[in-house]
């Protein structure tokens, strides 16, 4: 299908708010706003935004990446992940005004642009869905343990590793001392509070919770569909994979009919090769239709 890629200028508290929308001919009535995470502008790393946009628009799905204030192009200072709510709602608004047939869109998001909309409150109700791609859950106690897990493991298979053992370059007291302090971080408490829509409730207290109970209690306020993207050689993603497999509440919501899981065995934090990242654009664009 035909589309126009249209540059868009608005305005989020004063300041200028730059994107484009690609819009398909006879457009869909459900919509794709990309929220893209951080340091990042609209284009994405090797252009993964602008061809997700394109695909899904020759699809037949308008969809529309921006940068937010203080990235990219648009004005504004720098602000956390977890403060752009107001730019996600300017971004919706411009968005809608592009494409006046669509009655509702799905926030896209990758790395803490997935996590970005699970953090704010009081989402635009024509928001009815989301796509999380490896969302970011960091805390010190996670990332120490997915590390000790996932990345030592691998690491002690590696030929390079050993290659540098028997020849005398390995720096046996950096990688003791590097392991020391993650086997410390993973044995502090980590234990987190259940993640509730009640949370939801009072932003103050929502706002000072962990970042994966903040966004537990996200997705339990949220009653839209959910489509989960993990890669499968992606530490951002083995965090977030264990961080819920560990977690009562976030095992109860990610088994709820609304949310569809894929996973991708190989791919890297950013799906950088073709057929990766082919296979995001189609799984999103597939399950964008099917309801």
């Amino acid at each position: 299908m035909q589309f126009e890629d249209k540059a868009l200028a608005f305005t989020c508290a004063g300041d200028r708010l730059y994107g484009v929308a690609s819009v398909p001919a006879t457009p869909a009535p459900r919509g794709v706003l990309i929220v893209v995470g951080g340091p990042q502008y609209r284009a994405g790393s090797h252009r993964q935004f602008v061809m997700l946009a394109r695909q899904l628009a020759a699809a037949g799905v308008p969809a529309m990446r921006f940068d937010y204030r203080g990235m990219g192009d648009s004005e504004g200072a720098p602000r956390d992940f977890s403060d752009i709510g107001d730019d996600i709602q300017a971004a919706l608004d411009q968005f809608f005004a592009v494409v006046p047939g669509m009655t509702e869109v799905v926030l896209w998001g990758l790395c803490d642009g997935a996590s970005a909309p699970l953090c704010q409150t009081g989402l635009d109700p024509r928001v009815t869905g989301m796509v999380l791609l490896n969302p970011w859950v960091r805390t010190d106690h996670g990332i120490a343990k997915t590390t000790l897990k996932h990345y030592y493991r691998a690491r002690l298979l590696e030929a390079e590793l050993w290659r540098k053992i028997l020849q005398g370059q390995f720096d046996y007291a950096g990688a003791v001392k590097s392991f020391a302090a993650l086997v410390a971080a993973a044995f502090r408490s980590g234990r987190a509070r259940p993640a509730n829509a009640a949370n939801d409730a009072d932003a103050v207290a929502r706002a000072a919770l962990p970042l994966p109970e903040r966004m537990g209690a996200g997705l339990a306020a949220f009653r839209g569909k959910v489509l989960l993207i993990l890669s499968g050689a992606d530490l951002t993603a083995q965090e977030f994979s264990d961080m819920a497999a560990a977690s009562p509440s976030w095992r109860k919501l990610l088994a709820s009919p609304r949310v569809t899981r894929r996973e991708l065995p190989g791919a890297d934090h950013t799906c950088s090769r073709r057929a990766w990242r082919d296979q995001v654009g189609s799984w999103t664009c597939d399950w964008v239709r099917s309801w």
